[in-house]
């Protein structure tokens, strides 16, 4: 058994420090357009900072398995310009006001603008990627772009709805998990390892990748506006039942459940206050529930990591797991 430690979060900096910093200007030189409002959305976009976390997965999947060419930085770049083109989509989808403390893209520069500006970031994305002359890179960005896609329709024929959990977890997997998962696919590819060795790592970021939305549910619900920097309660003002709110449905009360019911159905707070919902998904241990799940996928992940050599790159692996369940936002 190893006794490899875990990183902190300043290692973790200062070995990735500079490999992001490239990230950054491959990002922001591959989103220039000769139409200047594209470059102006992207900017805005980049500027608006951001975790960082898919293309840091693959920058630490790389450097696992001895990678240093240019490639990590290039394909960084692609899966951030990925997430962000979702992120434009699903704030005009969400009608979001802010993101990340500020006006969301689509409030400024409007719906019909900023879909655009999603579809060429989009199209940029795969271009970059095809500079890589390797088919096995495309095939994971194309599979990884169905998964999305079709997750946010599935979750759109579903807002208002109750949910199971197998449904509830289907939908994070399309929505969030398939990018944890293909960034780490990613950084095996450019080292051309085996099926198994990939495979390995897309099972790390299948794993951190469910922790990483489940605890992002669980923060929808109960962190402050100013901290999260967007409204509180989105979710279900939108109309989407997650985890900690499913397991309150399937142990409460019949008020318990009619409450819930009336705010997913609503899509606001008129007839059933957010307090009331909290103190619902308190009384049932919902929260503890859904964060005990995140930590048990968390600790999944570590563990599909655990044979790999020892290196300061898997002692970051290690720690992105306790990050991605202990954050306030």
């Amino acid at each position: 058994m190893s006794t490899l430690s875990i990183a902190t979060a300043a290692e973790v900096f200062d070995l990735l420090r500079d490999d992001l910093a490239a990230i950054e200007r491959e990002f922001a030189k591959q989103s220039a357009s000769r139409v200047d409002v594209i470059t102006d959305i992207a900017q805005y976009l980049i500027a608006g900072g951001g975790k960082r976390i898919r293309p840091l997965l693959l920058l630490l999947s790389a450097k696992a398995l001895g990678c240093d060419s240019h490639s990590r930085i290039r394909l960084g770049a692609v899966v951030e310009m990925l997430h962000t083109a979702t992120l434009v989509h699903d704030d005009i989808i969400d009608e979001a006001d802010t993101r990340r403390g500020r006006p969301s893209s689509n409030t400024t520069w409007g719906n019909s603008k900023c879909v655009l500006a999603g579809d060429w970031l989009y199209m940029q994305s795969f271009a970059t990627a095809l500079e890589e002359r390797n088919f096995h890179v495309l095939d994971l960005l194309i599979s990884l772009t169905q998964q999305m896609v079709e997750g946010e329709l599935l979750q759109i024929e579903k807002l208002g709805h109750l949910i199971n959990e197998e449904e509830y977890f289907d939908l994070i997997f399309r929505k969030t998990a398939f990018l944890f998962k293909v960034s780490m696919q990613l950084g095996a590819a450019i080292t051309h390892a085996n099926t198994d060795v990939e495979s390995q790592m897309g099972e790390y970021g299948r794993n951190l990748g469910l922790a990483f939305q489940i605890v992002d549910d669980v923060l929808d619900l109960t962190a402050a506006e100013d901290v999260l920097g967007k409204p509180v309660a989105s979710d279900l003002r939108e109309g989407k039942a997650t985890l900690a709110v499913i397991h309150a449905l399937e142990r409460g009360t019949g008020a318990d459940r009619e409450a819930i019911r009336t705010v997913l159905s609503d899509r606001s707070f008129e007839h059933v206050s957010h307090p009331q919902i909290l103190e619902i998904l308190h009384r049932h241990g919902s929260i503890e529930y859904a964060m005990d799940t995140a930590c048990a996928y968390a600790e999944a992940a570590r563990l599909s990591v655990a044979d790999l050599p020892d290196s300061e790159a898997k002692r970051a692996l290690l720690w992105v797991p306790g990050f991605v369940t202990t954050r306030d936002r």
